[in-house]
C-alpha cells in the first residue's frame, strides 16, 4: 500500500521549460490527500527554490540538497553537514582544479566564490534562490550540506571518478549528468532521506513510490518499494527500476500516479 510519493524535479516530474501541469497536479493532489498519502519532493536542489514551484500545497514534504536536508515549511526534521576540517579539505582541493567551478550549499544559503564566471554565476541563479557571492570563504557562517561543481559535460563521468578517488574519504560524489556533481556527506543521499522521513511519518520503504531520472536518483529507485524511472532517465536506473513511465516532458510522473495509485 502506497503512503508516500517522492519525485525528483528536473528531468523528472519538471519539463524541459521547468514547468507542470498544475491543474492536473492539483487534483491529483486533492485525491492524495483524501487518501493520507503524502507529497515529497527528492531534490538535489535547494530547498527555496524547490519550494517556488509549490506555493499552493503546504503539506508537500521536501527532502533537498540530495538528502542533506529534510523539512516542511515549518521546520527541520532532519540535517546533515560536512565538519569544518572536511570543509576546508574540499574547499582547498576544488580550488586547484582549473577546470571546475563550485558552489558551497548551506542551510540559509548558497555561496559563489566571486573568481568564477558571470555566465556560472547567471545559471546558478535559476536553481539557488539564495545565493552570496563572497570573496573568501571564511566569510560563510553557515551549516555546509553540499558542493555543486561544474565542469565540462563530456568530462562528466571523468570528473566523478577522479573526485571519488581524491576525497572519497570526505564525501559521496553523485551526478545527474550535463557537467553536474555533488559532493555530499558519506552515506547521505535521497534514499537516506526518504529514510530519515519515513521515521518520522511511521512509513517504511516499502510503502514508497519513488521518480526519478538521473544517477542521484539511483538510491532511492532501488531501495523503495516501488521505483519509478522515467524514461529519459539515465540507463543505469532501467536496472534497477520496478517500472517506466513516459518522459518528463509528457508529464509520465502524474500519469502514473493516476493510472496505478488513484
Amino acid at each position: 500500500m502506497t503512503k508516500l510519493i517522492a519525485v525528483d524535479m528536473d528531468g523528472t516530474f519538471l519539463k524541459d521549460d521547468k514547468s507542470y501541469d498544475e491543474e492536473k497536479f492539483a487534483n491529483i493532489y486533492q485525491e492524495l490527500e483524501k487518501r493520507n498519502i503524502m507529497f515529497t519532493v527528492a531534490s538535489g536542489n535547494q530547498y527555496y527554490q524547490i519550494t517556488t514551484f509549490f506555493k499552493n500545497f503546504p503539506t508537500v514534504i521536501y527532502v533537498a540538497e540530495n538528502g542533506a536536508l529534510v523539512r516542511t515549511q515549518e521546520k527541520i526534521l532532519a540535517l546533515h553537514a560536512f565538519s569544518e576540517e572536511s570543509v576546508k579539505k574540499i574547499e582547498d582541493f576544488l580550488l586547484k582544479q582549473a577546470e571546475l567551478q563550485f558552489l558551497v550549499s548551506g542551510v540559509e544559503s548558497a555561496y559563489f566564490p566571486v573568481q568564477f564566471t558571470d555566465d556560472y554565476y547567471e545559471i546558478s541563479t535559476k536553481y539557488y534562490y539564495r545565493l552570496k557571492k563572497i570573496h573568501d570563504f571564511s566569510e560563510i557562517d553557515d551549516k555546509v550540506l553540499k558542493f555543486s561543481i561544474s565542469c565540462p559535460d563530456e568530462k562528466t563521468a571523468y570528473y566523478v571518478d577522479f573526485l571519488k578517488k581524491s576525497l572519497g574519504d570526505y564525501c559521496n560524489v553523485t551526478s545527474s549528468g550535463h557537467g553536474d556533481i555533488d559532493l555530499i556527506l558519506p552515506g547521505i543521499h535521497k534514499a537516506h532521506g526518504l529514510t530519515e522521513l519515513g521515521k518520522v511519518l511511521d512509513i517504511p520503504l516499502s510503502e514508497i513510490i519513488a521518480f526519478g531520472d538521473g544517477g542521484n536518483d539511483l538510491e532511492m529507485i532501488k531501495e523503495v518499494g516501488d521505483g519509478v524511472a522515467m524514461s529519459n532517465a539515465d540507463p543505469v536506473l532501467f536496472k534497477v527500476a520496478n517500472h517506466t513511465t513516459t518522459s518528463n516532458n509528457e508529464q509520465g510522473v502524474l500519469t502514473y500516479i493516476e493510472n496505478n495509485i488513484l
